[in-house]
């Protein structure tokens, strides 16, 4: 008798490289492997990590929260350029936000562990 495979879905997160090791365990942790992958951000120019996680659909929420639980909004001071007369670009801090976490989900059509 042939079992009907439950329905799969792949977590893409984008979470800041300071919170990643902690999102990572805390997946790890609760019985979820990922995949991880370095990336850098188009704003800010930062590290990122890129974490893959296959989950079976049931389990969708439970793998956003706790991603949640490790990935932290916090302020920042970073340098911005002004273009001012002559050419002079004086260094400016800007205060912006970042981490916490862009988690996208997606179906799976299919899944295989080779």
């Amino acid at each position: 008798m042939e079992r009907e495979a439950q329905a799969m879905k792949l977590i893409i997160a984008i979470i800041n490289y300071d919170d990643a090791n902690a999102v990572t365990q805390n997946l790890s942790r609760n019985g979820f492997s990922s995949t991880r992958l370095s990336t850098t951000g188009g704003f800010l120019l930062a590290g990122n990590v890129t974490l893959l996680t296959g989950v079976q659909d049931d389990q969708v929420q439970q793998a956003i929260d706790l991603i949640r639980e490790c990935s932290h909004s916090r302020k920042q001071m970073v340098p911005a350029l002004t273009e001012m007369s002559y050419g002079f670009m004086p260094v400016m801090p800007v205060e912006v936000t970042v981490g916490g976490a862009t988690v996208f989900v997606v179906d799976v059509e299919r899944f295989e562990r080779l």
